[in-house]
């Protein structure tokens, strides 16, 4: 049974439209708890993200029926404060149980202090959210700002910048290493499960492909101008890789043999699966090594996986200066002059120039007012600036390499100058994104590393709508008092 919130209120439980929050604190959490006020104070805004939040429970379960679930409202408040806020579970946790005014807007009183969240039901529930419906519910957010500020006429920058995944940096014979460690700690459960015999020291084993590995890392290649002392150290560093990709070999061959015992155990199908993944992963690394290092041979970039557990991670050189690159995957964000993210798309093998379109497009879509977007030269192609033309009534685009006279006309002229010098501030977003959750993706898989992003897009939008609030508020209290507050929020 799920609830979208408690509509009685208990005895002692404050509304959320009359929760105190601190208008002089400079802090995210104020400004964020201010943009969801202003979302339940609003009767009309609050039932659309209703609607939005039921799509949460699968349309199988019955939410009227069954033991009770986590609110719903409770689930996007949790979500977006640990977002917002770039914490881990461990601290959303602490703050879920200990917070008084998190706790308010939770719908809990002072009286219920023994009211505790347990953090695996915090976990489970966060996940429930989709990047689909976290985009409807922003979407709503973006409006509502819009609304306040009175626009009609848009006008947007979009860039384009790299989130991590949580992977450690990759080299072949780590990965191996990492593959090999999850076959030897899964076949051996399998098997010990269903009674196989064979991976009673599957431990011992494990250190010894790890001695193999610690022994490759700790070889260097000579230095020495000699060719003769070359040869030697090329040769032994050949001869440890060898050693190396031989014992792990033999170690994936015989988990072959045991998965064809498993296979026949119903139980332990699903485990069977998980050991088949890796094992591909392992032969796949142990091909490349022995083509590397043996055969001297180049392997080609597509052929490449850096993480065997977040497989889509990218390899992504942007030239940035102290940067060489960056494991992770592009996200694209196009906002509006007032901080609002009105689209954004996960680049998966996809480029800058690729996207353009797209972009604009799908914001036009969901916010038609958009009359002008700024890019950078990398979005640039001959055909996207034609394209764009028919979205936009102001196209900001910078040309690659020389310019036509045609080309030097639009480019000086001033509209398209004003929009150079203000296509900058989107950095400024990007570097907000990234100080609220965004420098790198905590959640597992592609699904999770998208609902991550998403997640991390709203908890903006409703910041930026609640620090509006916070703005308009304070004002208005300098206009009765005749005076400026001590301190002025960011």
């Amino acid at each position: 049974m799920r609830k979208i919130t408690e509509m009685q209120l208990k005895i002692g439980q404050v509304p959320i439209s009359d929760i105190k929050i601190d208008l002089l604190s400079r802090d995210e959490i104020p400004q964020l708890l201010m943009g969801l006020q202003a979302i339940d104070s609003n009767r009309k805004l609050r039932d659309e993200v209703f609607k939005i939040l039921r799509g949460i429970v699968p349309k199988k379960i019955d939410p009227d029926n069954g033991r009770p679930g986590m609110d719903l409202w409770k689930i996007l408040v949790l979500g977006v404060l640990r977002l917002n806020s770039n914490w881990d579970y461990d601290k959303l946790h602490h703050i879920a149980n200990e917070h008084k005014t998190v706790r308010e807007f939770l719908g809990h009183t002072i009286y219920e202090f023994d009211r505790k969240y347990a953090l695996q039901t915090i976990k489970d529930n966060l996940r429930l959210l989709s990047p689909e419906i976290l985009d409807k519910i922003s979407r709503l957010a973006v409006r509502a700002g819009h609304k306040l500020k009175g626009a009609s006429d848009l006008s947007g920058r979009c860039d384009s910048f790299v989130v991590e995944t949580d992977v450690h940096f990759p080299t072949d014979i780590n990965l191996l290493l990492d593959a090999v460690r999850k076959i030897l700690a899964h076949i051996s459960r399998a098997c010990s499960e269903a009674g196989v015999a064979g991976w009673r020291q599957h431990r011992h084993n494990y250190r010894k492909i790890k001695k193999k590995f610690n022994r490759i890392n700790k070889m260097k290649r000579s230095t020495s101008k000699s060719s003769e002392k070359k040869a030697i150290r090329d040769a032994l560093i050949m001869e440890a890789h060898q050693e190396y990709i031989d014992l792990a070999g033999s170690y994936v061959e015989r988990a072959g043999e045991s998965l064809k015992a498993l296979k026949h155990d119903f139980e332990n199908t699903a485990r069977a699966m998980v050991v088949e993944h890796f094992v591909s992963h392992a032969n796949r690394q142990i091909n490349q090594i022995r083509r590397r290092v043996i055969q001297k041979e180049t392997i080609p970039h597509h052929e490449k996986v850096f993480s065997i557990f977040e497989e889509h991670t990218e390899w992504i050189s942007k030239g940035k200066a102290g940067v060489r690159q960056e494991l992770g995957l592009r996200v694209c964000v196009l906002e509006d002059q007032y901080g609002f993210i009105l689209h954004h798309h996960v680049m998966e093998k996809q480029t800058d120039e690729k996207v353009t379109v797209s972009m604009v497009e799908q914001t036009k879509s969901k916010f038609p007012g958009l009359r002008a977007c700024s890019f950078d030269k990398g979005f640039y192609s001959p055909d996207t600036a034609r394209k764009l033309k028919k979205y936009l009534d102001l196209v900001i685009l910078p040309k690659k390499g020389a310019l036509s006279k045609k080309d030097k006309e639009v480019e000086h002229s001033p509209d398209f100058i004003a929009g150079r010098r203000r296509h900058s501030a989107v950095e400024s977003g990007i570097n907000a994104l990234e100080n609220h959750g965004l420098d790198i993706c905590r959640d597992h898989g592609i699904f999770g590393f998208k609902r991550y992003v998403a997640l991390s897009v709203t908890a903006r939008n409703i910041q930026i709508l609640g620090a509006m609030i916070q703005k308009k508020r304070l004002k208005r209290i300098k206009r009765r008092k005749g005076q400026t507050p001590l301190r002025q929020a960011a």
